[in-house]
C-alpha cells in the first residue's frame, strides 16, 4: 500500500534531525513486476538529488553518514558503514551533480542515474548504468537476531 500522509515540510523537518537515518522499507523487486513504491528503486538517489542538491536541507556529507555509518551503528553491524581497513567493501562511486531518481508512481521500475560503480563485499555489482549479475550480497543480522531466535525455542 502507498500512503500519502506526509507533506514535504514534514520530510524536511524529519531530515533536519541529526539522528534520522536514510533507508527504505522497499523490498527486493523483480524488475518490471508489480507496482512497487518508487522509493524501492530510488530512495538514496532522491535524497541526494532533492534534499541535498536542490533544497539543501542536509549536506552531502551528512546524507552519506545517514545512509552508511548511522544505520550500521544503529543495527550493530560492526564491519559496515565506514571506509576503513577490515570493513566490508560496500562502496558506491557517484557524481553528486548527476544523481537522480527516475522511478515514479506511474513507472516505478526505473533505475536511478548518476551511480557509476557499486561494490558489494568488494565485488562490482553495478557499473556504467547497468547491473553485472554478480550476487555478492548476503543477509545481515544484528545482535537482536540471536536473542529473537532463542525466544522462539
Amino acid at each position: 500500500m502507498i500512503y500519502h500522509s506526509m507533506c514535504e515540510e514534514d520530510v524536511e523537518r524529519i531530515l533536519r534531525y541529526p539522528n534520522t537515518a536514510i533507508g527504505s522499507d522497499g523490498g527486493i523487486r523483480e524488475f518490471g513486476v508489480g507496482m512497487p513504491h518508487p522509493r524501492s528503486y530510488g530512495t538514496n538517489a532522491r535524497v541526494l538529488a532533492e534534499y541535498v542538491r536542490k533544497r539543501k536541507v542536509i549536506t552531502l556529507e551528512d546524507a552519506i553518514r545517514r545512509m552508511t555509518s548511522l544505520p550500521a551503528r544503529t543495527f550493530g553491524f560492526r564491519d559496515r558503514g565506514l571506509v576503513r581497513e577490515g570493513m566490508a567493501a560496500d562502496l558506491v562511486l557517484f557524481d553528486p551533480a548527476k544523481v537522480q531518481d527516475k522511478a515514479t508512481y506511474q513507472k516505478p521500475h526505473q533505475y536511478s542515474e548518476g551511480f557509476d560503480l557499486v561494490l558489494v563485499n568488494g565485488v562490482v555489482v553495478a557499473e556504467n548504468g547497468g547491473v553485472t549479475g554478480a550476487r555478492s550480497g548476503r543477509i545481515l543480522r544484528g545482535a537482536g537476531a540471536a536473542v529473537n531466535a532463542k525466544m522462539k525455542q
